[in-house]
This record gives C-alpha cells, sequence and structure tokens, in this order.
C-alpha cells in the first residue's frame, strides 16, 4: 500500500461481496482511514446519519436498499457527501445502472477493481484530478 500519502479520517464500504468488502477495506487502511462497513444500503443508512464519513464507497448492486437508492438518499439527506462517494459494480450493462452512471457527474470505478485503481480513484476524490483538497476532504 502506498504510505506516502496518508488519509486520516473515517471511510465506508458497502458492498454485500464479503471477500470484495475485506479488500476495499485492507485498501482503504492501508491508506489511512479508519473503515466502517456496511452489507447494504439500509446499514449504511445507519452508520451515515450516525457518523461524519470522510469516503464511502459503495457497490450498486446490494440487497434490499442498493446503491443507486443509498446514492438518492445522500442527495437528500447528505448532499455535502456526494464528492466524496466512490460507486462501483461489475454490472454496466443494466440500463437503469447506465442510466444512473450517465446522470451528472458521479465517481464510478468499475469491478474488478485493482488496489492501484482503488488508490488512484480515492486520490482524486480525496483531492481533485488536480492534485488540490476538494471541499469536505
Amino acid at each position: 500500500m502506498n504510505k506516502g500519502n496518508v488519509y486520516q479520517g473515517k471511510a465506508l464500504v458497502i458492498e454485500d461481496e464479503l471477500i470484495i468488502g475485506r479488500l476495499f477495506i485492507e485498501v482503504l487502511a492501508g491508506e489511512g482511514f479508519d473503515v466502517d462497513f456496511a452489507p447494504n444500503g439500509m446499514v449504511a443508512v445507519e452508520k451515515v446519519n450516525k457518523t461524519d464519513y470522510q469516503l464511502c464507497l459503495s457497490d450498486i448492486k446490494l440487497p434490499g436498499m442498493n446503491g443507486i437508492d443509498f446514492y438518492h438518499y445522500l442527495e437528500m439527506e447528505h448532499p455535502e457527501m456526494l464528492g466524496r462517494v466512490i460507486l462501483t459494480t461489475g454490472d454496466t450493462r443494466s440500463p437503469a445502472i447506465r442510466e444512473f452512471l450517465n446522470s451528472g457527474e458521479k465517481n464510478f470505478i468499475p469491478k474488478p477493481v485493482l488496489p492501484s485503481d482503488l488508490i488512484r480513484k480515492v486520490k482524486e476524490v480525496m483531492h481533485g484530478k488536480n492534485g488540490s483538497p476538494t471541499a469536505g476532504a
């Protein structure tokens, strides 16, 4: 992991596949985040209502409340978080998912995700593509 650019603060991983969730947690913890985990959007809602997260990494296809519904919840209740949400899925063929991802500016990384790609995306989200810190980071 890249120890040269360590972040502080809390991150939330929302992922129903435990092995992938563990990988995401390991990568984010290696970057300095204190990482919480939620297996679905409903648990994630409970967590974001109690904790100020600097980063949120969410799968789109989740049981119960999916990542799209969770994102819409954030739009209504925690709009300050939207720029610090990274969405991921392996299902980019679904018309509903494509439409959602193409509407507005969203941070997205397709599965399968390499740790180096995730670190690069985290840096973009936390510091902007030009390297300067983003609001709320």
